[in-house]
């Protein structure tokens, strides 16, 4: 066995860099999603966005609750310098693209059903079971609209944090996926630990999620379905049924949120929602283990690290080892 199978080069893979480390890559993604914080910060009071979409909409407040996920197009901005400067990290890109098997329409759609499913399946328990109550409140195609695509901004805005950045940095470095696989759905959860309401249940239910979002990464190279199954569930939860998206409830709603129990249910979180819920954990679970067996079947579908060795020293080392296997296969 050559120096490069030994030791803790057995967990890393030839293509890493140093800044792909676990502790790095997640400081990077802390850098990323500050900054991101502020640029949006700064949109806010300094730009007239709320003015903009409450003249849209004809109601300032849910204008200002539109903007409030519009806003994460500073992400979508701030990304290609996370990316595309550093040509090392110029592959990632790819997975925004479509082709070659790339984002098929197939899973697009799937992960679509599965957001709306879940949540929905999660929601109609918690009315079943008397846990809330609700009625229809008004309908507005427009605002419905100018909500799912403001939403898909903030949704895939974390996606790409998560399931592009982070996910194919810590890919890139070790050879398991599952490092990968469960840090950044770490990382995911640990951006939602002040939002209002947060609970232990709530951190696992969003681990959960995020573990089968970055699924959608490694069985189908799509990440699009994951941006779908994200955008879907907090649409879902929030504009349709009018209830708490990660503790926070939305100035407009198809249907509102009458009454609820004083104590926690099942499949809903006084303060929460349905998503920090014990019940919601047990509905994603079934997905996730859905997703676990194919991976552990099929194994990953597309590898954008698979043959790249970015540090000299490395290649350096391959070859050498290359040229001392050539030449005993010689002797």
């Amino acid at each position: 066995m050559n120096k490069e199978e030994t030791g803790i080069r057995k967990i890393l893979r030839p293509s890493r860099i140093w800044t792909d480390c676990l502790p790095f890559a997640l400081i990077l993604g802390v850098i990323l999603v500050f900054v991101g914080s502020i640029l949006e910060e700064l949109a806010v009071n300094f730009l007239p966005v709320n003015y903009f979409f409450g003249k849209i909409v004809g109601n300032m407040d849910v204008g200002e609750f539109v903007a409030m996920y519009a806003t994460f197009i500073v992400f979508w901005i701030l990304y290609p310098v996370f990316v595309l400067i550093p040509k090392y990290n110029r592959p990632m890109v790819k997975g925004l693209a479509f082709g070659k098997g790339r984002n098929p329409v197939k899973w697009i759609l799937i992960g679509a059903l599965l957001g709306f499913g879940t949540n929905g399946l999660c929601i109609l328990m918690s009315v079943l079971m008397g846990d809330i109550k609700i009625s229809f409140n008004s309908f507005s195609p427009g605002i419905l609209l100018l909500f799912l695509v403001a939403i898909c901004i903030q949704s895939g805005a974390e996606e790409i944090i998560c399931r592009s950045y982070i996910y194919q940095k810590l890919r890139r470095r070790y050879k398991t996926p599952w490092v990968a696989i469960i840090f950044n759905s770490a990382f995911f959860a640990l951006m939602h630990v002040f939002n209002p309401g947060i609970t232990f249940v709530s951190v696992l239910q969003i681990i959960i999620v995020g573990m089968i979002f970055a699924l959608f990464v490694y069985d189908f190279d799509c990440l699009w379905a994951a941006i779908a199954m994200h955008t879907t569930w907090n649409f879902t939860q929030s504009i349709l049924f009018g209830l708490p998206n990660s503790g926070i409830v939305s100035a407009y709603s198809l249907f509102k949120l009458d009454a609820a129990s004083a104590r926690n249910g099942f499949f809903y979180n006084v303060n929460f929602g349905v998503e920090g819920s014990i019940g919601s954990v047990v509905v994603l679970a079934i997905p996730l283990v859905i997703l676990i067996v194919i991976a552990v079947k099929k194994g990953e579908k597309t590898d954008l690290w698979e043959g790249k060795v970015y540090s000299k020293r490395i290649r350096a080392r391959l070859n050498e080892a290359k040229t001392a296997a050539e030449a005993k296969e010689e002797e």
